[in-house]
């Protein structure tokens, strides 16, 4: 097991890795864990998240081990990657890889876990949410500095931007579900909007958000706008067809 901790954690380097040797049967589970699977344990004041990944396949075990970096360590490193932008992420503690002579076997990233109001998710489910266009608002800023910082998050998506109330009018925004990110010198119009293109189905919430960005990019709202819809119509499209081609898979199965 090859492990790398946090220096504010190596005091908890001896109980971190109890947490993953006895992952299997302790631990509170959170989550359906129908892919990856996450558990919260205690780790004397603060509650930790560790994620373990699946399994990879015979071809990704041997990619992870000589020529790609780990999800476990992706994620550890684009975390840390985010803090120093001034990005909110939850603080990353530790990753775990478990290699054997083939290739790497089971991974874990390590995280303090954040208790938010809502997530994105929420704001698309619930359009009578309270201060919902206020919110809306914030996280197109929130995504819009991210976007000036080079950073894209390839799982922008509705349930990996945790939201936290911090005053009567004021969020804070947290992104979660690391493993995939690209970092540029700078992003073009299209390249933002088409990352923006899988948050939310709603055209009014699209509205808002195209709004908001253009004043941030001193751009029009219709070219933003045009945009933005474009890209969010090409993702449930896709997203749609595939669907059903699953469903008629399974139907014929």
């Amino acid at each position: 097991m090859q492990i790398n901790i946090h220096s504010h954690f190596l005091s908890h380097k001896s109980k971190l890795s109890s947490c993953i040797e006895n992952f299997d049967t302790k631990g509170i589970l959170f989550g359906d864990g129908k892919r990856n699977k996450i558990k919260l344990f205690d780790l004397d004041s603060p509650t930790i998240n560790i994620k373990s990944f699946k399994i990879p396949n015979l071809i990704n075990k041997i990619a992870y081990k000589y020529f790609r970096k780990s999800k476990a360590r992706r994620s550890y490193e684009y975390a840390a990657n985010l803090l120093e932008n001034g990005i909110g992420t939850p603080q990353p503690i530790a990753y775990f890889e478990n290699y054997n002579w083939l290739g790497l076997k089971e991974s874990y990233y390590v995280s303090e876990h954040l208790v938010t109001e809502l997530t994105f998710r929420e704001l698309v489910e619930i359009p009578d949410y309270p201060d919902h266009e206020n919110i809306l608002r914030q996280f197109t800023k929130f995504s819009f500095d991210l976007h000036e910082k080079g950073i894209e998050f390839l799982d922008h998506s509705p349930g990996n931007t945790l939201i936290k109330k911090v005053s009567e009018k004021q969020y804070q925004f947290f992104l979660v579900d690391l493993n995939r990110m690209n970092f540029h010198a700078e992003m073009d119009i299209n390249m933002r909007m088409k990352n923006l293109s899988r948050l939310t189905p709603k055209k009014e919430m699209i509205e808002i958000m195209s709004d908001e960005y253009a004043k941030l990019y001193n751009k029009s709202f219709q070219d933003v706008f045009d945009i933005m819809w474009y890209n969010t119509c090409k993702f449930q499209e896709k997203y749609h067809r595939k669907r059903r081609l699953k469903a008629k898979y399974f139907f014929w199965k």
